[in-house]
């Protein structure tokens, strides 16, 4: 066991909610429509926010429930792949709006595996001895990515952050386990954010697309066949059976997606908690918002062993075991 403390947990949502409902004004859909395809009624956007403000917000909470100054920190992670702009890059913008002096930062980009991928670095630093307090944010603003016009994408997202305060520690705390693995040969079933090359010297100009698109039916196939496997491989380096562990907190992107996991592994869902019907999918964010929300409401408690799973853009899935 790697004896890394995950010491804290926050999260920031944009205050502006947006209902299925109120989708329906702007696309041919419903409630009736999203809902049992999705398990998804509401999705947080931001209006005057973008996603180093998110993330910043994250940041102070997770100072002020740590009693932490800034300059204590070592590092700071945001794992995004929404940012503000190229450069600088998001987690740069924290460090400076945060006056964490001391900290080095930089952005990680696995879209929906971005918590898990940004956990595995962040608690890699803090093993190697070289480091001792970390900050690990996931931050999306998806609405600035998605075709609002288009009901096969756009319903599915939202905007948020979520993110944790890490610490190397001598208690018997950590990451038991973790699996990561990527299927570039599978990437186009998810694209966004394809520039165009208009330099000098170019041929044919690429086109320009910074819209969402994916292949809804072989993401779900990739997720149901795929992320059940690499699930097993971290139970099996972690010398664990599924009935060990007490909560799966997976990327929050479709409820059938997740109650196929619980069925597959024989579990109640009880142990699969969602909370996409108020957040839709956030992308890195997700896992972040939903442990932050059972931390605080006392569900997750020190103690327990808690998988945190990850899957989607890449595609990649990623996969992590810890002894809270």
């Amino acid at each position: 066991m790697e004896q890394i403390k995950i010491l804290a947990t926050a999260k920031q949502v944009p205050e502006r909610v947006v209902s299925n409902d109120e989708l329906s004004g702007l696309m041919e859909t419903s409630d009736e429509w999203i809902y049992p395809r999705t398990g998804i009624h509401n999705r947080h956007v931001v209006t005057d926010e973008n996603t180093s403000d998110l993330a910043t917000g994250v940041a102070k909470k997770l100072l002020d429930e740590a009693g932490w100054s800034a300059d204590e920190l070592d590092f700071i992670i945001v794992s995004t792949m929404s940012p503000d702009g190229l450069s600088p890059h998001t987690a740069a913008i924290v460090q400076g709006n945060i006056h964490a002096a001391n900290a080095f930062a930089f952005d990680l980009n696995a879209a929906c595996s971005g918590f898990v991928y940004g956990l595995s670095a962040a608690s890699a630093f803090l093993a190697s001895g070289r480091y001792k307090k970390g900050m690990f944010i996931g931050a999306e603003v998806l609405s600035k990515l998605v075709d609002w016009k288009d009901r096969t994408v756009s319903v599915l997202f939202g905007d948020g952050a979520g993110g944790v305060l890490l610490e190397k520690t001598d208690e018997p705390v950590g990451l038991i386990a973790e699996e990561l693995q990527s299927y570039g040969e599978m990437g186009d079933a998810i694209l966004t954010g394809r520039f165009a090359n208009k330099n000098a010297f170019a041929g044919e100009i690429s086109p320009l697309d910074p819209y969402f698109h994916q292949d809804g039916r072989a993401v779900y196939g990739f997720a149901t066949r795929e992320v059940p496997k690499v699930m097993n491989k971290a139970l099996e380096k972690a010398g664990l059976t599924a009935d060990d562990v007490d909560f799966y907190i997976a990327h929050q992107a479709n409820h059938r997606i997740i109650e196929s996991m619980a069925k597959n592994f024989g579990q109640s869902m009880d142990k699969f908690p969602t909370n996409m019907e108020e957040y839709g999918n956030t992308s890195a964010a997700s896992p972040a918002i939903l442990l932050d929300e059972m931390v605080k409401a006392g569900q997750i408690k020190p103690g327990m062993k808690v998988a945190f799973v990850g899957f989607g853009g890449g595609l990649a899935i990623g996969v992590q075991i810890w002894q809270l």
